[in-house]
Formats: structure tokens, sequence, C-alpha cells
């Protein structure tokens, strides 16, 4: 009895092993280098005499087209100091950030050895959330004026859906999905399905590439949300069939289940009860299924067609 209890013991160690594998990597002799610039200092701290050595030093932030006195009067404009000094009191230090973004890049080294670190700049965006982090090969921008908290004042007329990850910890998701979003190659396959699919293995790449972040920060729910969407998964999967959803390409079904929205939409009367982009929470369950049932690697997985990819997952809600 003993021995079969230990063998049982050895062979749950080994499963659990295997799931784990493909996410769980010793980074420790990777080694990564990259500059922080903090433009965003240098700019608003800024005086006439200093300008012409900033463009000199930035050139792709200043367009030829804009006279000086464009830059000097947004320096010294009331808003946009009072945005700067908000931002300070967040971000006046950026090393434990730039640790994480580290980390980061070592996790994408070590699955695609020729990846270049780009430098990274801090900058103020006027709290375009669209582009809060843009990734141009070399070069990745961090819009630091989105990241002060949902709670503070100057987020006050966005609604909470939108908000909801304007904190300081969604900074390196933002970072680490700016780059994954020019590792996934472009899908002609519209059906709803391959559109879940397509945005699950952007999910399946913060797996890997943040592997310490909960579900919660890496898909931009809160827990009470993630807890809706593994609770009632079953049910939301019957109505995906029943309705004969995925493999429609209505194009609506973007706006109503994988684009940012307040919450998905069933046409039910209980709907604000429900996470948006629920599509999106499926699609990446598609692809650990996939992952979990196949001897995929990560690059492998990134090159295939996303209809084959849900065919071979054999996925089934977790009820």
């Amino acid at each position: 009895m003993y021995k079969y209890v230990s063998f049982l013991i050895l062979l749950l160690a080994l499963i659990n092993c295997t799931k784990k594998e493909k996410s769980d990597i010793d980074i420790s002799d990777i080694s990564v280098k990259f500059d922080v610039n903090r433009f965003d200092q240098e700019f608003y701290t800024s005086t006439s005499e200093k300008l012409p050595e900033l463009k000199s030093k930035y050139p792709y932030l200043f367009p030829a087209q804009n006279h000086d006195s464009i830059w000097l009067q947004k320096i010294e404009d009331t808003d946009e100091q009072e945005l700067y000094a908000e931002t300070q009191k967040v971000f006046s230090d950026f090393s434990s950030e730039k640790e994480q973004i580290e980390t980061l890049f070592k996790h994408i080294k070590f699955y695609y050895p020729n990846f270049k670190s780009p430098k990274v700049i801090t900058l103020l965006s006027n709290v375009d959330y669209e582009t809060k982090v843009v990734y141009a090969d070399s070069l990745l921008f961090v819009s630091l004026d989105v990241y002060l908290g949902k709670d503070n004042k100057i987020y006050q007329d966005y609604p909470n859906y939108i908000k909801q990850n304007f904190t300081k910890e969604h900074l390196i998701v933002d970072v680490a999905n700016a780059i994954t979003n020019v590792q996934i190659l472009f899908s002609t396959d519209r059906t709803f399905v391959s559109r879940m699919v397509q945005q699950g293995k952007k999910l399946y790449l913060l797996d890997a590439y943040v592997p310490k972040l909960s579900d919660a920060e890496k898909i931009g729910y809160t827990q009470e949300q993630i807890e809706w969407a593994e609770y009632n998964d079953e049910e939301v999967w019957k109505y995906f069939i029943e309705n004969k959803i995925l493999f429609s390409t209505e194009q609506e079904l973007s706006r109503r289940f994988i684009d940012n929205a307040p919450f998905s939409k069933f046409y039910r009367a209980n709907d604000n009860e429900t996470p948006g982009s629920i599509g999106v929470w499926f699609g990446w369950q598609i692809v650990r299924a996939f992952m979990q049932n196949t001897d995929t690697s990560l690059q492998e997985m990134l090159q295939m067609k996303n209809d084959e990819i849900f065919k071979k997952s054999k996925y089934k809600p977790s009820k």
C-alpha cells in the first residue's frame, strides 16, 4: 500500500511538472541590456535654452513642422504641468518597473534568442489609453500618465471599464502586449472561433512571458470577473453553440464578445453582470487546452491556423 501511494504521489508530481514546464522556465543565465530614458522628466523640466539639445536627442518626438514655441507652450501649460506632477507622484522612481521589464525581456529572449531589447522611453500622452504602449522595433514608448491608479482624480470622467486597468501594476502587461502584437501572424479567417483563438494566442504569450502575474492581471479582469467566467463557462459555451455563433462570420460578434466593453452582450436582462470581452477569455482557454493536449512548442503554435488549434484543442468547459 505504501509503495502504491508513493507511486501515485510521484505520478501526480510528474503530471504537475508536465503542465508547468511550458511556462516555468529558468531565465537566470539570460542577459539583456537596455536603457530607460525618462523623456517625461527631461521635457517638462526643460527650458528654451535646453530645448535644442532635447530635440537633438529625441528627433522622432519632435515633428519638424512644429515651431519651438509650440513645445515651450506645452511645457508651460498649467494642465500639462499638473499631469506631470501627478505622474511624478507615482513614477518619480522607475527602478521597480525597469526590473519587471528586464524580466519580461529575458522571458521573450528565452523563446526568441534573436530578440533585441528595445530602448524604453517614458512620456506623457494626455491619457491616450488606446496607445498606452507603442513598440517600434528598437524603441518602446510608455505613456506613464495612463497608470496613475484607477481612482486618480485625472480619470474621474472615464468609465470604470476603461480606467479599471489604469494602474501601476498593469504597465508590464501592456508592455508585454505591445510586443506580442507584432509576434502574432494576421489571420484572414473571420469566423468567430478564429477571432477568439487569435486573441487567445496573445494571452497565451502572456502566460509564457509574464508567468507570475495572475490571470486577472493578464486579461485585465477583476478577480470577480475571472470567477464569473470560470463559473459560467458551460452556460456561455452552450449559448455559443445553440445560437450557431462559433463559425459565424458576422462582424457584430466582435463588438458583442471580443472588443473592450463594460459587459458582454447576450441580449439578456442580466448582461450587465457579465465581464466584457468574454470571447477573449474563451480563446485563451482554447489555446491553453491545445497546448496542454499536444506536444507543440510556443513558436509552432503561433504559426498554426486558428481553426486547426480549435479542432485539436478538444476544448470543453470546465464543468
